[in-house]
């Protein structure tokens, strides 16, 4: 059952465009692909950390409301990135690991897809990890 559908992921697509500037102007299909990397790795996680995943993304579109009497996903994007950057600093830190696994998760779906390794000259090599140990 996929993870990202409906309010969620739109949610999470709001989020990438703030994490990740450059993908707010992804057209539909690169979304998709977006989305498909980070399902992909969802679907291996248990439903344990697949529910406390939905439950944080719920915290993270609600609990701005407190301050900006509206959710995060309708907020300006100055409040916004004020909103995340108290996530990303909070003294709770059950949100700072909370939002730096969501940051994770959009870093894993931008930088995954095919494209953006090309556009950033990622060219993965199987003898790569040689070149960590070379003297």
């Amino acid at each position: 059952m996929p993870f990202l559908t409906g309010p969620r992921r739109d949610l999470f697509l709001v989020l990438a465009g703030r994490i990740v500037p450059e993908s707010a102007a992804l057209d539909a299909p690169a979304r998709d692909r977006l989305v498909a990397l980070v399902e992909d790795l969802l679907a291996t996680r248990p439903a344990k950390m697949r529910r406390e995943l939905a439950l944080f993304l719920r915290v993270l579109r609600w609990l701005p409301a407190v301050r900006y009497l509206r959710p995060l996903d309708r907020l300006a994007a100055r409040d916004r990135d004020a909103a995340l950057r108290w996530f990303q600093d909070s003294p709770v830190a059950l949100f700072r690991k909370g939002f730096w696994g969501v940051k994770t998760l959009v870093y894993l779906g931008y930088y995954g897809r095919p494209e953006a390794a090309q556009a950033i000259g990622y060219r993965p090599s199987p003898n790569g990890n040689r070149f960590l140990h070379a003297r």
